[in-house]
């Protein structure tokens, strides 16, 4: 009996010692093979993520996600004075105004416009809200297919659901229409970003870039560990 506890422990030992060595090597490869700027961006146009991007644009998006790659290791690219981007993929939204007033129609004129470009309808019908002192309803229907905006009683996380609704309704109108394509959150609250991309683009930000709070994740990770 003894002889087997020892035989089993000495192969736990050596499990341990070899997972954490291919961590190591993996690392190691990872590090070796790392890209540069250029390099990201001939790998982000073969994957067309650029094909949203006006022409007259071209130029100065590729040049800012070299450099952003390059000196901060961060995947982003240009942005207008407006504070909008020029690739057209990458939005800012301020989740306060999202979930208060008329924000959510603001937001969903913003997306319209890219739904054009992508040749996909995004048609915005009956707003209803219903409000007490506790509790907000707010619905809407895209297509005509009818989606919760909130359906809450007021709390600490408010405008971290709408924000998760809104890029939840989105996609379903995404999926329903066939696209590949998906937003992806970023950050939540005044400065919120969320990021469009298929799959494979997903794939390569994800083994290419840090997989920290500052850059995309699927819904299902960002929201881990987000109690409401």
């Amino acid at each position: 009996m003894e002889s087997k506890i020892i035989l089993i422990v000495g192969f736990l030992f050596f499990a341990v010692k070899f997972y954490a060595q291919k961590r190591e090597e993996n690392k190691i490869e990872r590090k070796i093979n790392k890209l540069t700027g250029k390099e990201i961006v001939q790998e982000l146009n073969r994957l067309n993520f650029f094909n949203l991007t006006d022409k007259n644009d071209l130029k100065i998006t590729r040049d800012e996600f070299e450099k952003s790659y390059n000196q901060l290791n961060f995947f982003e690219g240009q942005m207008r004075e407006d504070l909008s981007f020029t690739d057209n993929r990458f939005y800012f939204i301020d989740s306060e105004t999202l979930f208060e007033g008329e924000g959510l129609i603001q937001y969903l004129e913003t997306f319209k416009v890219l739904f054009d470009k992508l040749n996909l309808k995004l048609v915005i019908s009956e707003e209803f809200e219903s409000q007490t002192d506790k509790h907000l309803l707010h619905k809407i229907k895209l297509n005509g297919k009818e989606y919760i905006a909130f359906d809450n009683n007021f709390g600490n996380y408010d405008w971290t659901i709408a924000y998760l609704n809104f890029i939840e309704m989105l996609n379903d109108q995404l999926v329903i229409q066939e696209s590949n394509e998906q937003f992806y959150p970023i950050s939540c609250g005044n400065d919120g970003r969320i990021v469009l991309l298929t799959k494979k683009q997903f794939e390569f930000v994800k083994y290419n870039y840090p997989n920290d709070y500052n850059h995309p994740k699927e819904i299902v990770d960002w929201k881990d560990g987000l109690e409401y």
